[in-house]
C-alpha cells in the first residue's frame, strides 16, 4: 500500500488504557469511520502470541477500509500479520535495517526529532517521518515540546511525507499551520474520546483546515 502525504492526515495510534466500555478493535473501527487514514497498532505489555492475533485481526479491518496498517516496533510481528509496515524510533531498529527486512514494497516510518534525524532517515529508506512532541505531552515525559521552526527546517530538508504527533487535540491543530506537516498523529484525543468516531471526524476536518491554510 502506498503511504503519499494524504495518508498522514488522520494517523491513528492505538494506545489500549482507554479500553473497556469498546474493546481495541470496536475502537478502532470507529476511528476508521470516522475519517483516519492512517492506523498504527502499539503494543508495549501484550504477549506475543496475543500481539499476532490483534495485529492480523486489526490488519484485516485496516485493509476493509482501504487504510495503511502499521506495527510499531516489531518488524517479526509485521511480516507474520501482513502488515503494510512498520513504525521505528531512533532507539529502535534502524530503518535500514528494517527496509532490507520487510523489502521495497512495504512501508517503513521514522521518528524524529532534528533535521539530521530526518534527513538519515529519508536517506536510510523512510517512507515518512514522525515528528514531535510538537505539544507537550505526558506520553513521552522526557521530551520537550518542539519548536514550529525545527518543523519548518525538517519539512525544508526533506521530501517524504510528515506526520506531527506529541500532545496533540482539537484544540491545538491548526497551531501547526505553516509548519508544513501533512497531518497530525494522535493516541489520547481520539481513543479517549467519548466518542471516538465523532472526535476523528472532527480531527481529521481541523487537520485538512490546517493543511489546506498551509498551501493557500
Amino acid at each position: 500500500m502506498n503511504c503519499d502525504s494524504k495518508t498522514m492526515r488522520l494517523y491513528a495510534v492505538t494506545d489500549r488504557a482507554w479500553t473497556g466500555r469498546q474493546t481495541l478493535y470496536e475502537q478502532v473501527e470507529d476511528a476508521l469511520r470516522g475519517g483516519a487514514t492512517c492506523v498504527q497498532l502499539r503494543e508495549k505489555t501484550l504477549g506475543r502470541e496475543e500481539f499476532l492475533r490483534e495485529a492480523v485481526e486489526i490488519g484485516a479491518l485496516c485493509r476493509r477500509y482501504g487504510v495503511p496498517f502499521l506495527i510499531n516496533d516489531d518488524v517479526s510481528i509485521a511480516l507474520e500479520s501482513g502488515a503494510d509496515g512498520v513504525h521505528v524510533g531512533q532507539e529502535d531498529m534502524a530503518a535500514r535495517e528494517a527496509r532490507r527486512l520487510l523489502g521495497p514494497d512495504r512501508i517503513v516510518g521514522v521518528s524524529a526529532h532534528t533535521v539530521e534525524e530526518a534527513v538519515k532517515a529519508e536517506r536510510d529508506g523512510a517512507d515518512y517521518l514522525g515528528v514531535g512532541a510538537v505539544f507537550h505531552t505526558d506520553t513521552k515525559t522526557d521530551v520537550s515540546a518542539m519548536p514550529l521552526d525545527t518543523l519548518r527546517a525538517i519539512r525544508a530538508a526533506v521530501n517524504i511525507p510528515i506526520v506531527a504527533i506529541g500532545g496533540i487535540s482539537l484544540a491545538n491543530v491548526e497551531r501547526l499551520t505553516g509548519s508544513g506537516v501533512d497531518g497530525v498523529a494522535v493516541v489520547s484525543a481520539l481513543f479517549a474520546a467519548e466518542n471516538v468516531r465523532e472526535a476523528a471526524g472532527r480531527l481529521r476536518a481541523a487537520s485538512e483546515r490546517m493543511v489546506t491554510a498551509r498551501s493557500e
